[in-house]
Protein backbone atom coordinates (compact mmCIF):
# COMPACT_ATOMS: atom_id res chain seq x y z
CA UNK A 1 0.00 0.00 0.00
CA UNK A 2 1.19 3.36 -0.81
CA UNK A 3 0.89 5.50 2.78
CA UNK A 4 -0.05 9.06 1.90
CA UNK A 5 3.96 10.28 3.22
CA UNK A 6 5.50 8.03 0.69
CA UNK A 7 2.89 9.36 -1.94
CA UNK A 8 3.65 13.20 -1.61
CA UNK A 9 7.38 12.38 -2.33
CA UNK A 10 6.05 10.62 -5.49
CA UNK A 11 3.82 13.26 -6.61
CA UNK A 12 6.35 15.95 -6.25
CA UNK A 13 8.36 14.34 -8.65
CA UNK A 14 5.28 12.97 -11.17
CA UNK A 15 3.37 16.26 -11.18
CA UNK A 16 5.33 17.15 -14.20
CA UNK A 17 4.15 13.85 -16.18
CA UNK A 18 0.75 14.16 -16.10
CA UNK A 19 -0.65 14.88 -19.30
CA UNK A 20 -3.76 14.91 -20.94
CA UNK A 21 -3.27 10.95 -21.87
CA UNK A 22 -5.44 7.86 -20.85
CA UNK A 23 -9.00 8.48 -18.94
CA UNK A 24 -9.48 4.59 -17.89
CA UNK A 25 -9.62 2.09 -20.53
CA UNK A 26 -12.72 0.94 -20.18
CA UNK A 27 -14.88 2.54 -23.20
CA UNK A 28 -15.93 5.89 -22.06
CA UNK A 29 -18.98 6.95 -23.85
CA UNK A 30 -21.93 8.01 -22.02
CA UNK A 31 -23.14 7.81 -17.90
CA UNK A 32 -24.03 4.49 -16.43
CA UNK A 33 -26.88 4.14 -13.96
CA UNK A 34 -26.84 6.37 -11.41
CA UNK A 35 -28.80 4.91 -8.51
CA UNK A 36 -29.80 0.82 -8.06
CA UNK A 37 -33.56 0.58 -7.65
CA UNK A 38 -34.75 1.40 -4.45
CA UNK A 39 -31.88 3.78 -3.49
CA UNK A 40 -33.06 7.07 -3.64
CA UNK A 41 -31.73 7.83 -0.06
CA UNK A 42 -28.43 7.10 -0.57
CA UNK A 43 -25.66 9.23 -2.19
CA UNK A 44 -22.58 8.10 -2.97
CA UNK A 45 -19.64 10.01 -4.06
CA UNK A 46 -15.77 9.47 -5.04
CA UNK A 47 -12.92 10.43 -3.32
CA UNK A 48 -9.90 10.95 -5.69
CA UNK A 49 -7.64 9.05 -3.31
CA UNK A 50 -9.07 5.78 -4.45
CA UNK A 51 -7.25 6.66 -8.22
CA UNK A 52 -4.31 7.86 -6.48
CA UNK A 53 -1.83 5.51 -7.55
CA UNK A 54 -3.11 5.92 -11.69
CA UNK A 55 -2.76 9.54 -10.99
CA UNK A 56 0.20 9.94 -9.84
CA UNK A 57 2.03 7.05 -12.27
CA UNK A 58 0.55 9.43 -15.11
CA UNK A 59 -2.23 7.05 -16.20
CA UNK A 60 -4.85 9.22 -15.35
CA UNK A 61 -5.33 12.97 -15.33
CA UNK A 62 -6.27 14.78 -12.09
CA UNK A 63 -7.93 17.66 -14.25
CA UNK A 64 -10.44 14.80 -15.76
CA UNK A 65 -11.84 13.38 -12.36
CA UNK A 66 -15.09 14.45 -12.59
CA UNK A 67 -15.32 12.83 -16.01
CA UNK A 68 -14.15 9.81 -14.60
CA UNK A 69 -16.74 9.33 -12.33
CA UNK A 70 -19.31 9.97 -13.60
CA UNK A 71 -18.85 8.46 -17.40
CA UNK A 72 -16.73 5.62 -15.87
CA UNK A 73 -18.40 4.74 -12.54
CA UNK A 74 -21.74 6.56 -12.85
CA UNK A 75 -21.19 8.61 -9.27
CA UNK A 76 -21.92 12.39 -9.88
CA UNK A 77 -20.33 13.99 -6.75
CA UNK A 78 -16.41 13.64 -6.21
CA UNK A 79 -14.21 14.44 -3.34
CA UNK A 80 -10.70 15.89 -4.28
CA UNK A 81 -7.11 15.61 -3.24
CA UNK A 82 -5.04 18.91 -3.24
CA UNK A 83 -1.73 16.89 -3.75
CA UNK A 84 -2.96 16.68 -7.15
CA UNK A 85 -3.10 20.14 -7.52
CA UNK A 86 -0.13 21.32 -5.58
CA UNK A 87 0.98 23.63 -8.03
CA UNK A 88 -2.42 25.07 -8.95
CA UNK A 89 -3.72 25.87 -5.42
CA UNK A 90 -3.78 29.75 -5.76
CA UNK A 91 -4.65 29.82 -9.60
CA UNK A 92 -8.74 30.72 -9.67
CA UNK A 93 -8.81 30.13 -13.40
CA UNK A 94 -7.24 27.07 -12.97
CA UNK A 95 -10.48 26.44 -10.55
CA UNK A 96 -12.68 28.07 -12.60
CA UNK A 97 -11.61 25.87 -15.11
CA UNK A 98 -12.18 22.73 -12.74
CA UNK A 99 -15.60 23.75 -11.88
CA UNK A 100 -16.65 24.34 -15.74
CA UNK A 101 -15.44 20.54 -16.31
CA UNK A 102 -17.22 19.51 -13.14
CA UNK A 103 -20.46 21.23 -14.35
CA UNK A 104 -20.39 20.15 -18.05
CA UNK A 105 -20.74 16.51 -16.83
CA UNK A 106 -23.45 17.14 -14.43
CA UNK A 107 -21.19 16.27 -11.29
CA UNK A 108 -21.56 17.77 -7.69
CA UNK A 109 -17.81 18.85 -5.83
CA UNK A 110 -18.08 18.45 -2.45
CA UNK A 111 -15.11 18.92 -0.25
CA UNK A 112 -10.73 18.92 -1.00
CA UNK A 113 -8.87 16.77 1.51
CA UNK A 114 -6.05 18.74 2.37
CA UNK A 115 -2.69 17.01 3.17
CA UNK A 116 0.50 18.53 3.98
CA UNK A 117 0.02 22.01 4.85
CA UNK A 118 1.70 21.87 8.53
CA UNK A 119 0.44 20.94 11.84
CA UNK A 120 -2.45 22.72 12.73
CA UNK A 121 -1.65 21.24 16.30
CA UNK A 122 1.76 22.70 17.41
CA UNK A 123 2.23 24.65 20.22
CA UNK A 124 4.29 27.48 18.66
CA UNK A 125 2.46 30.30 18.03
CA UNK A 126 4.22 31.24 14.92
CA UNK A 127 4.43 27.57 13.17
CA UNK A 128 0.47 27.13 14.14
CA UNK A 129 -0.16 30.32 12.43
CA UNK A 130 1.67 29.48 8.96
CA UNK A 131 -0.35 26.08 9.66
CA UNK A 132 -3.64 27.72 9.37
CA UNK A 133 -2.70 30.69 6.47
CA UNK A 134 -1.73 27.52 4.49
CA UNK A 135 -5.04 26.31 4.10
CA UNK A 136 -6.35 29.71 2.59
CA UNK A 137 -5.99 28.90 -0.10
CA UNK A 138 -7.48 25.34 -0.95
CA UNK A 139 -11.11 27.46 1.40
CA UNK A 140 -10.61 29.73 -1.91
CA UNK A 141 -10.46 27.03 -4.09
CA UNK A 142 -12.87 24.92 -2.52
CA UNK A 143 -15.55 28.13 -2.86
CA UNK A 144 -14.63 28.85 -6.31
CA UNK A 145 -15.51 24.48 -7.08
CA UNK A 146 -18.73 24.91 -5.49
CA UNK A 147 -18.16 22.34 -2.49
CA UNK A 148 -19.15 22.59 0.85
CA UNK A 149 -16.11 22.04 2.94
CA UNK A 150 -12.13 21.45 3.25
CA UNK A 151 -11.26 18.22 5.20
CA UNK A 152 -7.72 18.75 7.18
CA UNK A 153 -5.56 16.85 9.34
CA UNK A 154 -5.40 17.42 13.33
CA UNK A 155 -1.46 16.63 14.14
CA UNK A 156 0.52 18.21 16.37
CA UNK A 157 1.30 18.07 19.71
CA UNK A 158 1.93 14.21 21.02
CA UNK A 159 0.67 15.38 24.81
CA UNK A 160 -3.18 15.40 24.35
CA UNK A 161 -3.42 18.72 26.59
CA UNK A 162 -1.08 20.27 24.37
CA UNK A 163 -2.73 19.55 21.09
CA UNK A 164 -6.07 20.03 22.34
CA UNK A 165 -4.96 23.77 23.12
CA UNK A 166 -3.60 24.30 20.10
CA UNK A 167 -6.20 22.52 17.44
CA UNK A 168 -9.05 24.62 19.01
CA UNK A 169 -6.81 27.62 18.62
CA UNK A 170 -6.28 26.91 15.15
CA UNK A 171 -9.72 25.44 14.22
CA UNK A 172 -11.28 29.11 15.82
CA UNK A 173 -9.14 31.20 12.97
CA UNK A 174 -9.34 28.90 10.41
CA UNK A 175 -13.29 28.40 10.69
CA UNK A 176 -13.48 32.25 10.89
CA UNK A 177 -11.89 32.78 7.85
CA UNK A 178 -13.80 29.73 6.02
CA UNK A 179 -17.06 31.52 7.15
CA UNK A 180 -16.74 34.08 5.26
CA UNK A 181 -16.08 31.94 2.25
CA UNK A 182 -19.18 29.70 3.88
CA UNK A 183 -16.98 26.82 3.38
CA UNK A 184 -17.20 24.16 6.26
CA UNK A 185 -13.53 22.65 7.77
CA UNK A 186 -13.99 19.36 8.44
CA UNK A 187 -11.52 16.90 10.74
CA UNK A 188 -11.15 13.82 9.77
CA UNK A 189 -9.97 10.71 11.46
CA UNK A 190 -6.47 10.23 10.42
CA UNK A 191 -4.10 8.62 13.12
CA UNK A 192 -2.42 9.81 16.61
CA UNK A 193 -5.04 12.17 18.50
CA UNK A 194 -7.13 12.83 15.55
CA UNK A 195 -8.20 9.34 15.55
CA UNK A 196 -9.77 9.57 19.24
CA UNK A 197 -13.06 9.84 18.63
CA UNK A 198 -14.01 11.26 22.15
CA UNK A 199 -11.05 13.63 22.14
CA UNK A 200 -12.47 15.30 18.61
CA UNK A 201 -15.96 15.10 19.07
CA UNK A 202 -14.90 17.34 22.53
CA UNK A 203 -12.73 19.78 20.44
CA UNK A 204 -15.71 20.07 17.68
CA UNK A 205 -17.92 21.21 20.90
CA UNK A 206 -15.97 23.47 22.45
CA UNK A 207 -14.64 25.28 19.56
CA UNK A 208 -18.66 25.66 19.15
CA UNK A 209 -18.73 27.31 15.32
CA UNK A 210 -21.39 26.07 13.15
CA UNK A 211 -18.79 25.35 9.90
CA UNK A 212 -16.29 23.32 12.06
CA UNK A 213 -17.64 19.39 11.42
CA UNK A 214 -16.32 15.92 11.15
CA UNK A 215 -15.49 13.56 8.14
CA UNK A 216 -15.37 9.94 9.82
CA UNK A 217 -13.64 7.29 7.75
CA UNK A 218 -14.41 3.43 8.26
CA UNK A 219 -10.51 2.76 8.40
CA UNK A 220 -8.10 5.43 9.94
CA UNK A 221 -8.37 4.96 13.36
CA UNK A 222 -4.91 3.99 14.33
CA UNK A 223 -3.55 6.07 17.38
CA UNK A 224 -0.24 5.03 17.08
CA UNK A 225 0.26 6.23 13.66
CA UNK A 226 0.34 9.13 11.42
CA UNK A 227 -2.32 8.85 8.73
CA UNK A 228 -3.63 6.20 10.82
CA UNK A 229 -4.68 3.22 8.47
CA UNK A 230 -5.60 0.18 10.12
CA UNK A 231 -4.86 -1.79 7.20
CA UNK A 232 -1.61 -2.97 8.36
CA UNK A 233 0.26 -2.89 11.52
CA UNK A 234 -1.16 -0.51 14.26
CA UNK A 235 -0.15 -0.85 17.96
CA UNK A 236 -3.11 0.87 19.22
CA UNK A 237 -6.52 0.91 17.37
CA UNK A 238 -9.41 3.14 18.54
CA UNK A 239 -12.58 0.83 18.02
CA UNK A 240 -13.80 1.96 14.66
CA UNK A 241 -17.43 1.78 15.27
CA UNK A 242 -16.93 3.73 18.35
CA UNK A 243 -15.26 6.29 16.74
CA UNK A 244 -17.45 6.59 13.62
CA UNK A 245 -20.60 7.13 15.80
CA UNK A 246 -18.92 9.94 18.23
CA UNK A 247 -17.90 11.12 14.50
CA UNK A 248 -21.60 11.08 13.12
CA UNK A 249 -23.39 13.89 15.50
CA UNK A 250 -21.09 16.24 13.80
CA UNK A 251 -20.58 14.79 9.91
CA UNK A 252 -20.65 16.98 7.36
CA UNK A 253 -19.14 14.20 5.15
CA UNK A 254 -18.67 10.40 5.31
CA UNK A 255 -15.65 8.19 4.08
CA UNK A 256 -16.29 4.58 3.20
CA UNK A 257 -13.02 3.33 3.22
CA UNK A 258 -12.69 -0.09 2.15
CA UNK A 259 -9.75 -2.30 1.42
CA UNK A 260 -10.13 -5.98 0.28
CA UNK A 261 -12.90 -8.44 -0.33
CA UNK A 262 -13.56 -12.09 0.55
CA UNK A 263 -15.65 -14.29 -1.80
CA UNK A 264 -19.21 -12.90 -1.05
CA UNK A 265 -18.38 -8.84 -2.01
CA UNK A 266 -17.49 -7.86 2.03
CA UNK A 267 -14.63 -6.11 3.03
CA UNK A 268 -12.27 -8.33 5.24
CA UNK A 269 -11.37 -5.59 8.00
CA UNK A 270 -14.53 -3.39 8.23
CA UNK A 271 -18.59 -5.10 8.84
CA UNK A 272 -20.10 -2.99 6.24
CA UNK A 273 -23.76 -3.67 7.68
CA UNK A 274 -22.49 -2.83 11.34
CA UNK A 275 -20.77 0.61 9.98
CA UNK A 276 -23.54 1.76 7.77
CA UNK A 277 -26.78 0.62 10.46
CA UNK A 278 -24.57 3.04 12.53
CA UNK A 279 -24.31 5.03 9.51
CA UNK A 280 -28.39 5.23 8.58
CA UNK A 281 -29.37 5.21 12.10
CA UNK A 282 -27.63 8.84 13.31
CA UNK A 283 -29.83 10.19 10.85
CA UNK A 284 -26.69 11.54 8.37
CA UNK A 285 -28.04 12.28 5.08
CA UNK A 286 -25.47 13.46 3.16
CA UNK A 287 -22.76 11.32 0.78
CA UNK A 288 -21.13 8.59 1.42
CA UNK A 289 -17.96 8.76 -0.29
CA UNK A 290 -16.13 5.60 -1.90
CA UNK A 291 -12.11 5.21 -0.66
CA UNK A 292 -10.97 2.09 -1.81
CA UNK A 293 -7.26 1.52 -0.53
CA UNK A 294 -7.14 -2.19 -1.20
CA UNK A 295 -3.40 -3.94 -2.13
CA UNK A 296 -5.75 -7.39 -4.11
CA UNK A 297 -7.63 -5.44 -6.72
CA UNK A 298 -6.98 -2.73 -8.91
CA UNK A 299 -8.38 0.64 -8.37
CA UNK A 300 -11.07 -0.11 -10.74
CA UNK A 301 -11.97 -3.31 -9.52
CA UNK A 302 -11.91 -1.89 -5.94
CA UNK A 303 -13.91 1.13 -6.37
CA UNK A 304 -16.73 -0.89 -8.57
CA UNK A 305 -16.95 -3.81 -5.32
CA UNK A 306 -17.49 -0.98 -2.74
CA UNK A 307 -19.51 0.52 -4.66
CA UNK A 308 -21.82 -2.66 -4.83
CA UNK A 309 -21.17 -3.38 -1.27
CA UNK A 310 -22.58 -0.44 -0.38
CA UNK A 311 -25.71 -0.32 -2.37
CA UNK A 312 -26.30 -4.18 -1.09
CA UNK A 313 -25.70 -3.33 2.15
CA UNK A 314 -27.85 0.12 2.14
CA UNK A 315 -30.51 -1.86 1.00
CA UNK A 316 -30.56 -4.68 3.34
CA UNK A 317 -31.04 -2.31 5.95
CA UNK A 318 -34.56 -0.45 4.41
Amino acid sequence: MMKRRTFMKKAATSAAALGTNALLAHGLRSPVALTAKGMSDLKLSLAQWSLHRQFVDGNLNPIEFASIAIYTYGINAVEYVNQFYTDSGKDEKFWINMKKRADNVGVRSLLIMVDDEGDLGVANDKERKVAVENHYKWVNAAKILGCHSIRVNAFGEPEKTAFRTAIIDSMGHLCEYAARENINIIIENHGLHSADGKLISGIVKQVNKPNLGTFPDFGNWCLSAKWGSTQGDCSEVYDRYKGVAEFLPFAKAVSAKSYNFNARGEDTKIDYYKMLKIVKDSGYSGYIGIEYEGEILSEHEGILATKALIEKVWKSLD
